[in-house]
């Protein structure tokens, strides 16, 4: 069975041999990893057998960017959404955000042109043959985007846009109107022009550790609308949707359903996502994807990870509708021989021989 139909029979509630397997380790986990075992001519995906593949396209307004300052620690840089990023060198962070070109509606209306569609945004060379190469190996493979909150406080930064939807919904529903209509115009091109996807993954960080970012109200009047296009335009040409959303986004579950979601991952488990409440709550309905926790991968002590995928994988896989993955990416305090065990145990665990 290949990586392309165990994905589609679990998104479609059904049950394959075992359940998918997909990760995201950080960029410094895998340079540890490699001084413990992981083979120099491998990554980790190649490596553990991850079975999704993608291809994005430029989504930002491609604004010129520049190298503000830069030592030994540091780099200060805008991004082409005119965002003021600092990222460190000396350990693996998300960048701060200093600063945002793009702050108020009417720099917005000034540059909201800079998100209409045209092919310059696809690198149809290098994309074709990536994609192809990918469905030869049997790969699951997605077009990915960013759309809604996370997308647009990319532009204008999450102080910003979080009073904007108190003060001006009428302009955050454009901005948020505006990116979806990007990221549907890329599908239907890029499909058009030679791409061949299995499903669509869009990006939408809107929780954080105890609770959503804005309140379930907010997400029907202003975000579900553009959700709703990306997935109704995805169902169009009979793919599957899957979302990411970080921290507790418990609340926006039944909205994200409505709208047509047919896959919710990470699940974080710091912040309050139970994969096996989750289940129950809505498993006849919304795969999952993600849900075990990095914390009881780099614990000393080895039960703890086997507590961990003994008790959820059973219990998520019934019926189909859950693919492996951690409950965000995995950090670089995971040893690549504690890795080693996760990935046995899921196979383990995940088997429906």
């Amino acid at each position: 069975m290949t990586s392309r139909e165990r994905v589609r029979l679990v998104l479609q509630h059904k049950e394959p041999d075992r359940i998918p397997i997909s990760d995201a380790p950080w960029g410094s986990t895998v340079q540890r990893w490699r001084t413990e075992g992981l083979p120099e001519d491998k990554g980790p995906g190649e490596y553990f057998g991850y079975e999704f593949g993608g291809v994005g396209f430029d989504g930002s307004m491609r604004l010129p960017g520049e190298t503000i300052e830069e030592t030994e620690r540091y780099k200060i840089y805008t991004t082409g959404d005119g965002a003021i990023r600092k990222s460190f060198k000396d350990h693996e962070s998300t960048p701060e955000l200093i600063g945002f070109t793009i702050n108020t509606r009417q720099k917005w209306e000034e540059n909201k042109e800079r998100l209409r569609w045209d092919r310059s945004r696809v690198d149809w060379e290098n994309g074709l043959k990536s994609c192809r190469e990918q469905r030869e190996k049997g790969f699951f493979v997605s077009i990915s985007g960013v759309i809604g909150y996370d997308r647009v406080q990319a532009i204008l930064g999450s102080p910003n846009l979080l009073m904007a939807m108190v003060d001006d919904p009428v302009w955050v529903k454009d901005m948020f109107d505006t990116v979806a209509a990007l990221f549907v115009a890329a599908l239907e091109e890029m499909t058009a022009g030679g791409f061949q996807f299995d499903g669509v993954f869009l990006y939408d960080d809107m929780g954080y550790r105890n609770a959503t970012l804005f309140s379930p109200a907010a997400f029907r009047a202003l975000s579900m609308p553009g959700h709703k296009r990306c997935y109704e335009a995805a169902h169009a040409h009979g793919l599957p949707t899957l979302l990411h959303s970080c921290g507790n986004v418990k609340a926006h579950i039944p909205a994200l359903m409505a709208a047509g979601l047919d896959c919710l991952q990470p699940l974080e488990v710091k912040a309050g996502m139970d994969l096996i409440e989750l289940k129950k709550a809505y498993g006849d309905r919304l795969a999952f994807m993600g849900g075990i926790d990095v914390r009881a991968m780099a614990n000393p002590d080895p039960s703890a990870i086997e507590r961990e995928i003994s008790t959820k994988i059973p219990f998520a896989k019934k019926g189909g509708g859950y693919i492996y993955h951690s409950d965000h990416s995995v950090p670089d305090n995971v040893s690549f021989q504690q890795y080693c065990r996760v990935m046995d145990l899921v196979k383990e665990y995940g088997s429906y021989q």
